[in-house]
């Protein structure tokens, strides 16, 4: 099922979900000219998208694929740049944590002592994206930030920050919805080696089924709002539904192997996953 995406710039920025099977372009691009005269703090108004990226994503099994993916998003980084936007980037731990984790936690009883290994690997990953956007002279943050606050003031300078972790007990998910909540920007996309938030856990029920478009009150009922376990994951972290939900910032959660769906979702363009409405 495709969705789309529509961006308007604002500080705060009011951005929404729609199910429109095209976008309206007329009424993006008069939004875009209209928006391009608006000030606040005498700065002039940019887009600015958050995107949380799985860990995972950085390391599948094939080294070829591996390489393709990072140059697609490359590709992707640029065009958003060329294109005036910013991007605020959190980054998962994915395996290196995973491993990090399971060497420690047979001597280290102390969850967030665990954490801390955890939160180091995303601060890896980010360094490997941040190194690979300033090698192709995009305008990258020189640091990895490592609050959402300090994130927050960085993309006033630059177009591109890239982020770990920051506190044990918050997933990379959460910390994205934080460094949401803080640029002002109203959705956040988390892009996933899942296609779609499902009812039940696809890897243990085989009659889960997708869900394309819900609301966050009942994707809370499905993932509760309790933090996870040092390590443990799920397809969007119930810390982050909580603080989603109190925030009320919409949530698009879409399979980031494919780069052309995050490209599509940051542009407005119809592509698949589901749609979490804070309203």
């Amino acid at each position: 099922m495709g969705h789309s995406l529509k961006v308007f710039n604002s500080l705060p920025i009011s951005t929404q979900f729609t199910n429109l099977k095209s976008p309206n372009r007329t009424v993006i691009d008069k939004s875009r000219d209209i928006l391009k005269d608006l000030r606040s703090d005498e700065r002039m108004m940019t887009r600015t998208h958050i995107v949380a990226l799985g860990g995972s994503l950085l390391r599948p099994e094939e080294a070829e694929k591996r390489q393709q993916w990072l140059g697609q998003l490359r590709q992707l980084i640029v065009h958003v740049e060329g294109n005036g936007g910013k991007l605020g980037i959190v980054v998962g731990g994915g395996l290196p944590a995973r491993e990090g984790i399971e060497l420690a936690k047979n001597i280290i009883s102390d969850s967030e002592k665990l954490d801390e290994v955890g939160i180091a690997a995303t601060r890896l990953n980010a360094t490997i994206l941040q190194q690979i956007f300033l090698d192709i002279g995009c305008n990258v943050a020189p640091s990895i930030p490592t609050t959402t606050g300090e994130a927050s003031k960085l993309i006033d300078s630059y177009s591109i920050v890239v982020m770990g972790g920051t506190t044990p007990g918050h997933t990379t998910d959460a910390v994205a919805i934080a460094l949401a909540r803080d640029c002002g920007a109203r959705n956040c996309v988390i892009a996933t080696n899942v296609d779609y938030v499902y009812d039940k856990d696809p890897r243990e029920h085989d009659d889960a089924n997708p869900m394309f478009d819900i609301s966050i009150d009942r994707l809370a009922e499905i993932t509760g709002t309790e933090p996870l376990s040092p390590g443990q994951s799920a397809v969007v972290d119930p810390v982050a539904v909580g603080w989603a939900r109190d925030a009320s910032i919409d949530i698009a959660v879409l399979d980031g192997r494919d780069i052309s769906l995050l490209d599509n979702a940051l542009e407005g363009k119809e592509f698949s996953g589901t749609l979490i409405r804070s309203v």
